[in-house]
């Protein structure tokens, strides 16, 4: 008996304990990548960038998802004039073509930059880049940002930019995670879309205060990380 009523009060003692540890809440965990994307960074020939971005307004003819992409056009940050971010599928395959890959821009660019990458679904990425059909927001603004880790600190990386935004806040920003594949030199493209470019203003006036007190998003990223890029883009493609 006395054996019973010690188990039942270690079990009373450690039941609570049990039950609060789980009821703390859990840290920010990546979202499931199922899908491949192609991203394509375009540099436009001199005085050829209105030509470009027409172009890369359209898919190609042999589209492996059509009407699945994004066509983001530089504002302010790296030398990239158009971000061209195009769904493949949960798999993607890479063939020969006879010819120039891309007739259609001869000419009409500098140089660019192509990287496949792991992402979300296109039902999630399309709803957080204001693309989804019905809901094709206008005037959106889009914070495009390519980065490295520091050698040992990919995962602590990947941690602190899968952070959703601050709940408390009352401008709705939404965020997408890409992971390289295969390409360029970066490990991540974090893209995040506010509504307008009021809205972006809004945020970063809010987030200005405590950005580089050592306890904050800022600091926490530059702390894991060993190259990055950040350029402002809006949306030429799809209206």
């Amino acid at each position: 008996m006395k054996y019973v009523c010690s188990l039942l009060l270690c079990l009373a003692l450690v039941l609570p304990i049990s039950l609060a540890l789980n009821a703390q809440p859990q840290a920010a965990q990546p979202a499931a990548r199922t899908d491949v994307y192609h991203v394509h960074f375009n540099k436009a020939a001199l005085g050829q960038a209105a030509a470009l971005g027409e172009q890369l307004k359209t898919q190609g003819p042999n589209a492996a998802m059509p009407g699945h992409f994004i066509t983001l056009r530089h504002q302010d940050g790296d030398d990239w004039d158009y971000c061209v971010i195009e769904h493949l599928g949960t798999k993607a395959t890479v063939q020969p073509t006879p010819g120039p890959a891309n007739p259609a821009a001869a000419g009409l660019s500098s140089w660019h930059n192509d990287t496949f990458v792991s992402g979300p679904s296109w039902a999630e990425f399309s709803k957080a880049m204001g693309i989804a059909a019905g809901d094709k927001t206008g005037g959106s603004v889009y914070t495009v940002a390519v980065w490295r880790a520091a050698p040992g600190h990919r995962e602590q990386l990947e941690k602190a930019l899968s952070q959703p935004p601050d709940p408390a806040s009352k401008i709705p920003v939404s965020q997408v995670l890409l992971q390289h594949l295969e390409g360029g030199p970066w490990q991540f493209l974090a893209l995040s879309r506010h509504n307008s470019w009021q809205d972006f203003a809004a945020d970063q006036t809010a987030g200005a205060a405590a950005t580089g007190t050592g306890n904050d998003p800022w600091s926490e990223l530059r702390a894991h990380s060993s190259y990055h890029h950040d350029t402002l883009a809006d949306r030429i493609a799809p209206k």
